[in-house]
């Protein structure tokens, strides 16, 4: 006598209704949705527990950093302060976001220093030194650094030697040959109301133009949004409620007026803040919603899961590094920018270790597959704004060395623990 077994699979559902409320109960983003205020903060104490930070840590270090500066010189927030700083992070942000294309591969770039002098002084060569015209100028420094880039990403991808090591011969190579352009005087002036010139002293003065950025950001982030949740909608997959998409809406709003509005206060928006932003955009949108970015985040992953998959992971390897060196270049035009000059000194100093610590302290991961461009704005944010507020107080520059370097060890120790916590809770 046999006994027939039915498996579960072949076993008909009596409630087709409830094995659906059971199944899309399951997703905490749906409980979310469904119970509000009480979703979120449950939401939020599974994502804290997860390890799942996200830019919470370095927004709270900023408003930090701003009460501390603010306490010791009332001068820190003030408007000509804070548009200073905007204006000087952006060398430094520019450069972070090349590094973090190469961070989310789990590698690093040590000569992007050395490839912004290269930039510059090369930009100042042709344009100043042959008569060459200023535009065409940049597009060549523009393209060499992004050439340079390239070649380091050979070396690494197809070579097969260490990227470190490779990016480190790059660094003493490229900083002899940007001095040995600038020649014997060793400074080139550039004039100021030339194109590299006025990349970090023209001003949009009319208050509409800053103003009017703001409007346009938060009518863009809540479009997208919102369109967005509709595409997730009618594929069947969570999405944002509507509430939140508001919520997130208004915050922005009260970000970007407020940055408007202290703008306005001094000289009007910063042409050197618009072109930041613009490159932030661009790049975010390449990482988080082209094929191209989510094979750099693939191999960030497992690089022998991506090659499996089909993915070209030397291509992908050299553009990386490419970008990193364009971005470098884009870096050296705004520093060069800012002293009206190219000089011996371009790219060295602790130029490097600031864009490193930028990307890392924005939220980007040092082991790869983790991290957003928009991290290079926090970064360099924080960096920019220690640097100013001890300056303001009249700190010397090697106790600015050390607290940096603090603020960078705590960045890499909340990163390290981050990633152990995950691998506990089941996501790395």
């Amino acid at each position: 006598m046999t006994t027939e077994k039915t498996s579960t699979a072949d076993a008909p559902v009596v409630n087709p209704d409830a094995a659906h409320d059971a199944l899309t109960a399951v997703d905490p983003r749906l409980l979310v949705r469904e119970q509000g205020v009480k979703g979120y903060w449950s939401e939020f104490k599974r994502k804290m527990h997860a390890g799942d930070l996200g830019s919470i840590p370095v927004v709270l270090g900023l408003v930090i950093i701003s009460i501390i500066f603010q306490s010791m010189n009332s001068q820190f927030l003030s408007a000509k302060n804070l548009t200073d700083i905007s204006v000087t992070m952006v060398g430094t942000g520019m450069m972070a976001v090349g590094i973090i294309f190469v961070l989310l591969l789990g590698e690093i770039d040590l000569s992007v220093g050395a490839v912004s002098g290269v930039s510059g002084a090369l930009a100042a060569v042709l344009s100043v030194s042959n008569g060459m015209n200023e535009w065409f100028a940049v597009l060549v420094a523009l393209v060499g650094g992004a050439i340079i880039g390239a070649l380091h990403g050979f070396f690494f991808a197809r070579i097969g030697a260490p990227a470190f090591a490779v990016t480190l011969a790059g660094l003493l190579f490229w900083q002899g040959f940007m001095l040995q352009m600038l020649g014997d005087t060793g400074t080139i002036n550039l004039d100021s109301e030339g194109v590299v010139g006025r990349m970090t002293t023209y001003f949009f003065s009319d208050i509409a133009a800053a103003y009017g950025l703001a409007a346009a950001a938060v009518a863009v982030f809540f479009l997208s949004s919102f369109f967005d949740n509709r595409r997730r909608d009618a594929a069947g997959v969570p999405s944002r409620p509507l509430s939140d998409t508001l919520l997130r809406t208004v915050l922005l709003a009260v970000v970007a007026f407020a940055a408007a509005a202290v703008f306005n206060q001094y000289r009007g928006l910063p042409l050197a803040l618009v072109l930041f932003l613009a490159a932030l955009v661009i790049t975010d949108f390449v990482l988080r919603r082209t094929s191209y970015g989510r094979k750099i985040f693939a191999l960030g992953g497992s690089v022998e899961a991506s090659r499996r998959a089909g993915i070209n992971v030397t291509a992908v390897r050299i553009s990386v590094f490419s970008i990193a060196g364009f971005f470098a270049a884009v870096g050296g035009l705004f520093w060069a920018s800012k002293i009206a000059a190219a000089n011996q000194s371009a790219g060295a100093g602790e130029l490097l270790m600031n864009v490193i610590a930028a990307a890392v302290i924005g939220g980007t991961s040092l082991f790869g597959g983790r991290g957003r461009t928009w991290n290079a704005l926090l970064g360099a944010m924080v960096i920019v704004s220690i640097q100013y507020g001890l300056a303001l107080e009249g700190i010397r520059t090697p106790v600015v060395y050390m607290i940096t370097g603090g603020v960078l060890l705590a960045t890499v120790v909340i990163d390290s623990v981050t990633r152990k916590t995950q691998r506990t809770a089941g996501r790395a």
